[in-house]
């Protein structure tokens, strides 16, 4: 059983007010709220321990160079990676993307390809849009079907030899639709494809094990998996990051720096120019351990009861336009309401307290494939309520009434 009281007391952000209402926070697909024990972390880091990592002998770098390399562990354990090497510090899922997209120019040539979905996020489309202009490598673009999935034959139809890498999101932050990963990197593997997974909206919903998901590169961040912000995680099979060359250079990725030649720092270093967000990679442990008291599979089991909650309620409204129909979703629902513009529902949902995303939410193309300017967005999380989705409907109606 979940303790949802104890889960709630955790997030004192969920006690503001907003116009004199309790916040009901529907936008966990842009951002998790952060527990405590998080923000605790944070607070004891700067006030008991901060020092820069790997590079004194006193205690306080010792201390945090060790808690920074334990969270480093907590992640590989959490995603089921076989090595520590293999995890490598970025700022964000954005960061992530960008890396490998930019080394992997190395293994690109003119009339390679690349394949990505009409769904991804922008941080999934123009990186390897910049790849292929700097390559001359092809980007081709996978179909959506009406219901918002992979078109699994146009993928088929796709992938050839040409076909270098594959990058993929693993759950919609637009439609919610899950992909099914295994499946299609089984696909990919036919002609050698390197796959490479976008799991921002899977890591704090479904349980991930990168090594059974077989896939080349998987990548998420911190703050969607109640963590803060700044951080990100890139996971690469060894002997691919062992081969791509660095994405940046500075301060720690070294081994020798003379005038005439640098040579670089092993694996993870080698991918971890600079200081980074040592505060917010040690919290994540935090994170990760609040997510691991819960369970991810009661997660995932009560995420679903919330949108078959919220399903219910939306069906009987005559002027509620879903997008995104697919069977296995995660939990995200986008909408418009017919013959109202998206963003003034949005506006008067925030003055009734309730926190959605209203836009295009960085899927323009996939906005644009079935003519849409933009769509409400609500998106759950293990704090919210079934009560907080019966004031949602009650509020969107109220909302529906004054502007139409």
């Amino acid at each position: 059983m979940i303790d949802f009281e104890k889960i709630r007391s955790s997030f004192p952000i969920l006690d503001v007010k907003v116009n004199d209402n309790k916040l009901v926070y529907f936008d966990n697909a842009a951002t998790t709220q952060t527990p405590t024990q998080v923000t605790n972390s944070i607070r004891d880091y700067f006030n008991k321990q901060n020092s820069n990592i790997h590079r004194g002998v006193h205690h306080l770098s010792n201390i945090s160079t060790e808690d920074f390399e334990q969270s480093r562990k907590k992640v590989k354990e959490f995603i089921g990676a076989e090595k520590e090497e293999e995890i490598v510090f970025t700022k964000g899922t954005t960061d992530s993307i960008n890396l490998v997209a930019t080394s992997f120019q190395k293994f690109l040539k003119s009339g390679d390809e690349i394949l990505i979905s009409e769904m991804e996020h922008h941080s999934n489309i123009v990186p390897w849009q910049l790849c292929a202009e700097k390559t001359g490598a092809k980007l081709k673009v996978v179909s959506v079907t009406k219901e918002g999935e992979i078109d699994i034959d146009h993928l088929e139809k796709l992938l050839n030899k040409k076909t270098k890498i594959l990058s993929i999101t693993h759950i919609s932050n637009t439609l919610g639709t899950i992909n099914p990963i295994t499946e299609i990197t089984k696909l990919a593997r036919k002609f050698d494809t390197k796959v490479f997974i976008d799991g921002a909206q899977a890591i704090a919903h479904q349980k991930v094990n990168v090594t059974e998901l077989d896939v080349d590169f998987y990548c998420f961040s911190a703050h969607k998996l109640y963590g803060p912000t700044g951080v990100g995680i890139l996971y690469g099979k060894e002997e691919i990051l062992e081969k791509l060359p660095p994405y940046q250079g500075g301060g720690e990725m070294i081994e020798m720096v003379t005038f005439e030649k640098t040579t670089y720092a092993k694996l993870p270093s080698k991918f971890e120019a600079g200081t980074p967000n040592i505060s917010g990679v040690i919290a994540l442990s935090k994170a990760i351990e609040f997510i691991e008291d819960i369970n991810l599979g009661l997660i995932f089991e009560y995420e679903a009861m919330l949108l078959n909650h919220y399903n219910e309620k939306s069906n009987k409204l005559e002027y509620y336009e879903p997008f995104g129909t697919s069977l296995n979703k995660s939990a995200i629902a986008s909408f418009n309401l017919k013959k109202v513009h998206h963003y003034d529902i949005g506006v008067l949902l925030d003055n009734m307290g309730v926190a959605v995303r209203t836009g295009h939410h960085c899927t323009q193309p996939l906005h644009k494939k079935f003519n849409l300017a933009g769509t409400i967005r609500a998106s759950f999380g293990i704090y919210n309520t079934k009560n907080e989705i019966d004031y949602f409907f009650d509020c969107l109606s109220r909302a529906y009434k004054m502007l139409y």
